[in-house]
């Protein structure tokens, strides 16, 4: 992709997008040069960010092969995910079952474009151009209600969204409103980036170079993140490390030990407490 890629809805090339900022560091191609920019600045202050992102997405391998495979889901939202190329959602359960449908949720048109274009050939996948944080306009939407039935238990991942997202947006409201609408037996995806206190000088740097780009960086607490599993109960072994959650043999994490923190809830039946 290049600077003159533009989409007729005008692309702002200028403005480093936090979507393609993690492509970048994934190695993909569907990014500008204000992306890269922004990521070669992250790698600078946080020299195993490109790992911390590949260890991120081997979570999200395992919690959907564990809930396609071990829990029977056999539909799956993703909310902010990015563009599905390689070993995406779909690949992954779909792998396990055929009969897995999966729809990706994104409000950035570069990716909500090129995702349409590489599956407009699937009738199991799709990619709606929404924000995660309107849960009642993403449920409504029409590649989202041709797939998705919320009578029947659903997985909603959130992975590596959510500190993107502003207290002023009232994320714990927003991850309740897809909450209330999905059946007992689903499941909530999340992982999350967290203050640490012996990592001050790192999360400084980095809030300094989201500050320029499509979407701020808001770190925030262990009992807050945890927060967003209200209305769910943990599966073992809880909220970890992403690199701890349920690891499989032969493998090991490719960036630090202990970089975000990630788990996987299962909405509990109407009534009771968490």
């Amino acid at each position: 992709m290049t600077d003159l890629d533009l989409g007729p809805g005008g692309i702002d090339t200028r403005t480093p997008n936090v979507a393609r900022i993690y492509d970048y560091l994934l190695g993909g191609k569907d990014n500008f040069a204000a992306d890269r920019e922004a990521a070669e600045r992250l790698i600078a202050v946080i020299p195993d960010v490109a790992a911390i992102a590949r260890d991120n997405r081997s979570f999200l391998g395992r919690a959907v092969r564990y809930l396609a495979r071990q829990k029977g889901i056999r539909q799956f939202l993703d909310l902010g995910g990015g563009l599905p190329t390689a070993a995406n959602v779909h690949e992954l359960a779909q792998g396990v079952a055929p009969d897995v449908r999966v729809v990706y949720v994104d409000n950035d048109p570069v990716v909500a474009s090129h995702g349409r274009a590489l599956l407009a050939a699937r009738d199991s996948v799709a990619m709606a151009f929404a924000d995660l944080c309107e849960p009642a306009s993403v449920m409504e939407h029409p590649q989202v209600r041709g797939l998705i039935d919320w009578a029947q238990p659903v997985a909603v991942l959130c992975t590596s969204t959510l500190h993107f997202v502003s207290d002023d947006a009232r994320p714990h409201a927003v991850i309740a409103g897809y909450r209330d609408r999905m059946a007992p037996g689903s499941h909530l995806v999340i992982t999350h980036g967290t203050k640490e206190k012996d990592a001050a000088a790192e999360r400084d740097a980095a809030a300094d170079v989201y500050r320029e780009a499509s979407s701020r960086l808001h770190l925030r607490t262990l009992p807050d993140v945890r927060r967003l599993f209200d209305g769910f109960e943990l599966v073992d072994p809880g909220l970890v490390w992403i690199t701890e959650w349920r690891s499989e043999p032969g493998t090991a994490p490719v960036g630090r030990p202990q970089s975000m923190r990630g788990g996987v809830g299962r909405k509990l039946a109407q009534g009771r407490n968490r």
